[in-house]
């Protein structure tokens, strides 16, 4: 074999290795639970702060879902930039109709940073009665141990627990090529980086034990970055401490979504990755499947095989994983699942390339910037 096939050779076993081995621990970690977890006697109360702006997919479903937790004392706060948002009337209504539960809704938005979610949080933060806090967004879907799993991941060394969003019901090409990004891929890869003490923060959900942050600065520390996660990420580990994830992560009900707005959002993510994490993002132009598709095909040529049915098993064996990763984890699957994640992939280099070449995104329509060094401008 020449030096080049050698190469390509165990850059393919290598990926792929790297590709089984992540899926086998997301296997582990994703997989139901057959029984709902119960609340400890000792619980703590814990206060669940949700930003809202305006009426997302399922809405109803997922601010609804906070009002029926299996948990013995929380309270809910609700906020809101502003009074003319339609959510409003949603959230007030989902409050009348559960007064067994101890809710309020928050209007008003203090200009802490660039971050217009964050600017929303901070009144909530600040009136939360509780030492256990939680921030979710509003698209977060909370099963009723929603707060005891994520009490349950807390380590002696813990200063953040997350979880990632896993994309659930959704309705379109569109929307399972935007599963195809959240679960069998940056889900995946989420996990196999906390099973090696290596989390990330992601701004899904955050268990924050109050006292934690508050020495770190208050909520205002986490306009140190754009985005709240990667802030979040970063004051963590320079506390001394690590972010772990729960286990099963919780899902976000996609409902129908438009190629564009799947596009964006995974241009926002890729380039504040890159911001933030800049040698952590540069990896990322070998994940998906094409760099080693590109190595199998050169092997083959290079040892005078036919390259269709070297790529045809390389298939089968990448996307068929994946497959099964999401059948045990019990995330959507479909018929267009495979043809969804080699669509992902074929994407990937774009958004690679955009992420380090641009600065802008939109998010929930505020067009906004991120300067290399992570600032926003």
């Amino acid at each position: 074999m020449t030096p080049t096939v050698l190469v390509a050779a165990a850059f393919c076993g290598l990926t792929t290795f790297l590709h089984l081995a992540s899926i086998a621990v997301a296997v582990w970690r994703c997989r139901p639970t057959p029984q709902l977890a119960r609340p400890a006697d000792d619980a703590p109360p814990v206060s669940i702060v949700r930003p809202v702006c305006g009426i997302e997919n399922h809405i109803v479903a997922t601010l609804g879902s906070s009002f029926a937790l299996d948990y013995p004392r929380y309270e809910l706060v609700f906020c809101v930039a502003s009074p003319t948002d339609p959510v409003v009337d949603v959230v007030e209504g989902l409050i009348a109709a559960h007064p067994g539960v101890p809710a309020r809704l928050l209007i008003g938005d203090t200009k802490i940073s660039p971050n217009p979610k964050l600017n929303n949080v901070v009144k909530g933060w600040r009136a939360a009665a509780h030492e256990w806090i939680v921030l979710a967004d509003s698209n977060v879907a909370m099963p009723s141990d929603y707060v005891q799993r994520l009490l349950a991941r807390w380590r002696p060394d813990s200063g953040l627990v997350a979880s990632p969003p896993v994309g659930c019901d959704p309705i379109g090409f569109a929307a399972e090529l935007e599963c195809a990004f959240l679960n069998t891929h940056q889900a995946r890869w989420q996990y196999a980086a906390d099973s090696i003490g290596f989390g990330f923060a992601q701004g899904k959900t955050m268990l924050w034990r109050r006292a934690d942050l508050d020495r770190a600065g208050g909520i205002g520390a986490l306009a140190a970055e754009v985005a709240e996660d990667a802030a979040a990420t970063k004051l963590v580990r320079n506390a001394g401490r690590r972010v772990h994830l729960v286990d099963a992560p919780f899902g976000q009900p996609l409902g129908r979504r438009s190629l564009r707005e799947v596009w964006h959002r995974q241009l926002r993510w890729a380039r504040l990755r890159r911001a933030s994490f800049p040698l952590y993002f540069l990896p990322e132009i070998l994940s998906g499947a094409l760099p080693p598709a590109i190595a199998v095909a050169l092997v083959a040529t290079e040892l005078g095989q036919p390259v269709a049915p070297a790529l045809a098993g390389f298939a089968v064996l990448w996307y068929g994983a994946e497959y099964g990763l999401a059948r045990l984890a019990g995330w959507h699957v479909s018929w267009r699942s495979p043809v969804c994640a080699i669509a992902r992939d074929l994407l990937m280099p774009a958004l690679f390339v955009m992420g380090w070449t641009g600065t802008a995104f939109v998010w929930r329509g505020n067009a906004m910037q991120v300067a290399r060094t992570g600032e926003t401008r």
